[in-house]
């Protein structure tokens, strides 16, 4: 599922809910219409949001393309300003998609320590196809590995 925005913008006054008093209604009943799978409306005291997701992006384009959507996106307060369209959640929402943690500054500041003689001895006795337990020759002496 994906989620498209629409975001409308104020004007000088408040005219983005009076956009969606004219036009929200329409714009809800061409998205259910062409597939959508959910929809919502968000009011900002920056203007208007209207959330829709649909399954893929081609039923995405399908009700973009409609003369509904078209007239009211036409029809914002400020359409060289105050319009934005974009594919993802809107507003302040929470990314689709978790963050991946950050390392700390400081972490991995430090040195690897050195491999003991015995972790040396199985790893060139995993290395050859020794890899199973039993006794390898390290140097004048016999090592478990």
């Amino acid at each position: 599922m994906e989620y498209w925005t629409i975001e409308v913008l104020d004007a000088d006054y408040a005219a983005a809910a009076m956009w969606r008093t004219a036009y929200g209604e329409r714009l809800a009943e061409t998205a259910v219409t062409h597939g959508a799978k959910e929809w919502g409306w968000g009011a900002r005291d920056w203007g208007v949001i209207f959330e829709v997701a649909f399954a893929d992006e081609a039923d995405w384009l399908h009700f973009r393309a409609t003369p509904a959507v078209c007239a009211a996106l036409d029809a914002v307060p400020d359409p060289v300003n105050g319009l934005l369209v974009y594919s993802g959640r809107g507003g302040s929402s929470a990314a689709g998609v978790p963050r991946r943690p950050r390392l700390s500054p400081l972490c991995g500041g430090a040195a690897l320590p050195e491999p003991s003689s015995n972790q040396a001895v199985r790893a060139q006795a995993a290395a050859v196809g020794t890899a199973r337990p039993g006794l390898a020759r390290s140097g004048s002496s016999w090592v478990w590995v």
